[in-house]
C-alpha cells in the first residue's frame, strides 16, 4: 500500500502565473476581488503578482496597487514574483513577505525567456536572497522546464537537480519543479523527483504542472507518492507558457482538489469556493472554465 501525505497545501498561482499569460490585461479591481474570494476558501498560498516590467509583462503591472488593496487573512501568504534587484526593491517598499525567484533546467530556454545563462540568472539572485535575509523575507525557488523544454525537447533529470539544489543552497525555503510545456510523464516525474531528492528532502520539494498533454494529474499523483506535499495550481486551469505553442494552462485548482479529496488527503480548502473563484475569472476573461471538475460540479447543481 503507497504510503500519500496526510495532506497537502496547495499553492494558488492564478492570480500570478495564471494571468501573466493572458492576451488581456485585467484590472486592479478584478485581481483584487479574485484574490480576496481566494482568500476565503482556506487556501493557505496565494500568489499575489509579480514585480517585473510592465513592459515586457503588462499584466502584472500594478502589483504594488493589489498587493496594497487585498484583504490580507491571518495565516495565509501573499508571494510576489521578482526577478531581479529593482523588482526586489519594489517587493520591499510595498511591504511583501514572501517572493518568489526563477531559474530554468534548459540554457535555451533561460537565454530566450530572460536573456542570459543557468548561471548568469543565479548570479541575479544573489543581491535579492541579500536583500531578503536583510528584511526577513521568505524565498521560493521556482524551477522550469524540469521535464521538457520548447526549445531543446526532454531535459535530463540531472540538470533540473542541479538548479534545484543551487536555489536551495543559495537559500529558497522550498523548490516548485515546473513542467512548464506540459510534456512531462509519470515515470519521467519520479525520475526527475528521485534525481532532484538525492539533495532536497521532499519536505522542501512542491511541483508545478502544465496540463497541455492532460498528464497534471497522474505526474501529481505520483509526486505524492515520491513524499511531495505542496502542490502549485490556479483556478480555473488559468495560464500558459508564451514560449512553448500549444501548452495549456496549469492544472486546474479545482481539479487537483478533487482528487485530493477523493483520496482522504487534507487540504483544507473549500472547492465550491474556488469554483466560485474559478468562475469569476474565467467569465471576466469571456471563457468557460478550463477545470474538469469545475465543469461536472456546475452540471450537477
Amino acid at each position: 500500500m503507497t504510503a500519500y501525505p496526510k495532506s497537502v497545501r496547495i499553492v494558488e498561482v492564478g492570480p500570478r502565473d495564471g494571468l501573466q499569460n493572458e492576451k488581456s490585461t485585467v484590472s486592479v479591481e478584478t485581481r483584487v476581488k479574485f484574490i480576496d474570494m481566494l482568500s476565503a476558501t482556506g487556501l493557505k498560498t496565494i500568489e499575489a503578482g509579480a514585480f517585473v516590467s510592465p513592459k515586457w509583462v503588462p499584466q502584472m503591472a500594478d502589483t504594488d496597487k493589489v498587493y496594497a488593496a487585498i484583504n490580507k487573512k491571518s495565516g495565509v501568504a501573499y508571494p510576489v514574483l521578482v526577478p531581479n534587484e529593482k523588482g526586489m526593491e519594489a517587493a520591499v517598499a510595498a511591504g511583501v513577505k514572501e517572493i518568489a525567484v526563477f531559474a530554468a533546467a534548459s540554457e535555451s530556454f533561460s537565454k530566450r525567456n530572460i536573456n542570459c545563462s543557468i548561471e548568469e540568472s543565479l548570479e541575479r539572485f544573489a543581491p535579492v536572497m541579500k536583500t531578503a535575509q536583510q528584511h526577513g523575507i521568505k524565498v521560493r525557488g521556482y524551477v522550469s522546464c524540469v521535464l521538457g523544454c520548447p526549445y531543446e525537447g526532454e531535459i535530463s533529470p540531472a540538470a533540473a537537480a542541479k538548479v534545484a539544489k543551487d536555489l536551495r543552497d543559495m537559500g529558497c525555503y522550498e523548490i516548485s519543479l515546473g513542467d512548464t510545456i506540459g510534456t512531462g510523464t509519470p515515470l519521467k516525474t519520479r525520475a526527475m523527483l528521485q534525481a532532484v531528492k538525492k539533495d532536497i528532502p521532499a519536505a522542501a520539494l512542491a511541483v508545478h504542472f502544465h496540463d497541455t498533454y492532460g498528464q497534471a494529474l497522474a505526474n501529481i499523483l505520483v509526486a505524492l507518492e515520491e513524499g511531495v506535499a505542496v502542490v502549485d495550481s490556479a483556478a480555473s486551469g488559468l495560464g500558459g507558457c508564451p514560449y512553448a505553442k500549444g501548452a495549456s494552462g496549469n492544472v486546474a485548482t479545482e481539479d487537483v482538489l478533487y482528487m485530493l479529496d477523493g483520496m482522504g488527503i487534507a487540504t483544507g480548502v473549500d472547492i465550491a469556493k474556488v469554483v466560485a473563484a474559478g468562475r469569476f475569472i474565467a467569465e471576466t476573461l469571456g471563457r468557460a472554465s478550463a477545470s474538469k471538475a469545475a465543469q461536472a460540479l456546475a452540471a450537477k447543481s
